[in-house]
């Protein structure tokens, strides 16, 4: 028997670290995806509980930092599908503590999984917590089924009023990285391509065709755009060398096209509030190349008409929030829980408020010294927002010595006959265009300031000949620039 020495002290007993374990990349992928998905998911459902505008589910895959783009996006979309059955089931189960009540998205995400995707591999506390109560979640979706004297789960979800009519992929050549014709050679290795009849550097593909991960996607050298949206900076028509306003520029793909349109030369200045949405913005210039860009983060309505910073802006693109009725689809918002029946009086109030800002916007857009041509534009197809929003400035307009002109003339879909003049806006029918789109441009037919250059009266009577036309706000601002130009 070993003895130990009367000095020496006993060892002490050293726990084994516990050997590491190892999942397979199938596994880290899964638990990726479902933490990406539960993280996008809250984000819309915080903005949808608040009644605040996030970007779309689109736009918050498609963003850098998720990883599994496809992935992501199908389990998100399958899960607000499915999202009033889960959260019923849930009830009826009782499962949830204190704990993961407080990680709902999460939970949502990997409910969805146990009871209509595949079985998730138990590597997160999340998943093992659930697993174990599946036979109580699988037993609960059971008596939903019987309370609500249904068979099948598609009979609950009504999913066959979800499918609506297939669309085109559109994708929009950067210009300013690749030539269009190089763009259809390259993607025509995948799929048929065609070149739209209507915005130049717009490709049509067949519904469908998945380019997410695509490298001409990923480097910038071609954007994943609607019709609707390639359309409205192309109606604006900047010229090379042009200073141009995005008043509510994020998250950017109206910038870059106007960036592209003008080869990159002049200046854009594109304006953005919200501070998350600016990042986004600047991610997607950076991605575009473009390089006459100036993001400024602050409000729109708040910029001072007289900042000799916004002084040579010749033309505004002014795409304020909207209800986003015309791309429902896209969005995806009619999985929404704010989208029901019973939101309709919601809906109108939210309609209302949104016109008030669009009115107010407009207006200021058209007051700008020295601009000579704005673009209106939503992805709305209520009256309210649009054709109402056009009407309610006219009188502003046309005192300003704007009109409305028309762009794309070939394009058969005008305004809501609804007041004189408005056979020059142009909306696009989510029927026959599969998405909802208006806009409006207005161009001045006479400018101010050349009258007052180039008069010999006195600035006061420059003011009196012209309050006629001025809209009353500005006629302080008139007799401030008339005097200075007899001053200089």
């Amino acid at each position: 028997m070993a003895r130990r020495k009367p000095n020496a002290s006993p060892k002490k007993a050293t726990r084994q670290p516990a050997a590491k374990q190892k999942f397979s990349s199938a596994e880290r992928s899964s638990l990726y995806a479902s933490r990406e998905a539960a993280k996008v998911l809250g984000t819309v459902l915080r903005g949808d509980a608040e009644r605040r505008a996030v970007a779309s589910i689109k736009s918050l895959v498609l963003r850098p930092s998720v990883r599994n783009k496809r992935g992501t996006f199908a389990l998100v979309c399958e899960t607000l599908k499915h999202l009033t059955v889960i959260k019923d089931v849930l009830e009826i189960a009782d499962v949830l503590n204190s704990k993961w009540k407080r990680q709902e998205p999460l939970v949502y995400i990997i409910c969805y999984d146990i009871l209509f995707g595949k079985e998730p591999p138990l590597i997160g506390d999340a998943e093992k917590f659930l697993m174990k109560r599946k036979d109580a979640l699988v037993s609960s979706l059971a008596t939903l089924l019987v309370r609500k004297k249904v068979e099948t789960v598609d009979e609950l979800l009504g999913l066959s009023q979800l499918n609506g009519p297939l669309k085109p992929r559109y994708v929009r050549v950067n210009t300013l990285k690749m030539d269009v014709d190089s763009a259809v050679q390259e993607l025509g290795k995948l799929y048929k391509v065609q070149k739209d009849e209507t915005v130049p550097d717009l490709l049509v593909m067949p519904p469908g065709s998945d380019l997410h991960a695509h490298h001409l996607v990923k480097n910038g050298r071609i954007f994943l755009q609607g019709k609707g949206s390639a359309m409205v900076a192309a109606a604006l028509q900047p010229e090379p060398g042009w200073e141009v306003l995005d008043a509510c520029a994020a998250p950017g793909n109206k910038t870059i096209n106007l960036a592209a349109l003008m080869k990159g030369q002049g200046k854009i200045i594109a304006c953005e509030l919200n501070e998350e949405r600016v990042k986004h913005l600047e991610q997607t210039i950076k991605l575009s190349g473009a390089t006459n860009i100036e993001v400024f983060h602050g409000d729109f309505l708040g910029l001072n008409l007289e900042d000799p910073y916004f002084a040579k802006v010749r033309a505004i693109l002014l795409d304020p929030s909207c209800s986003g009725s015309g791309t429902i689809t896209d969005r995806l918002d009619h999985l929404l829980p704010s989208h029901s029946a019973v939101n309709e009086n919601y809906d109108s109030i939210r309609l209302h408020k949104l016109a008030v800002f669009q009115k107010k916007a407009l207006a200021h857009a058209l007051s700008f010294p020295h601009v000579e041509s704005v673009v209106y534009s939503t992805c709305s197809i209520h009256q309210i927002e649009n054709e109402d929003v056009v009407s309610s400035v006219l009188p502003l307009a046309s005192s300003l010595g704007f009109e409305l002109a028309t762009p794309f003339p070939q394009w058969q879909r005008r305004g809501l006959p609804v007041f004189e003049g408005s056979e020059h806006l142009l909306r696009m029918d989510p029927d026959e265009d599969k998405e909802g789109f208006f806009i409006a441009l207005f161009t001045k037919t006479n400018k101010l300031d050349d009258d007052l250059e180039s008069s010999d009266e006195l600035p006061e009577r420059v003011c009196r000949r012209r309050r006629k036309q001025c809209h009353p706000f500005l006629w302080p601002k008139v007799f401030f620039r008339a005097w200075n130009g007899r001053m200089r």
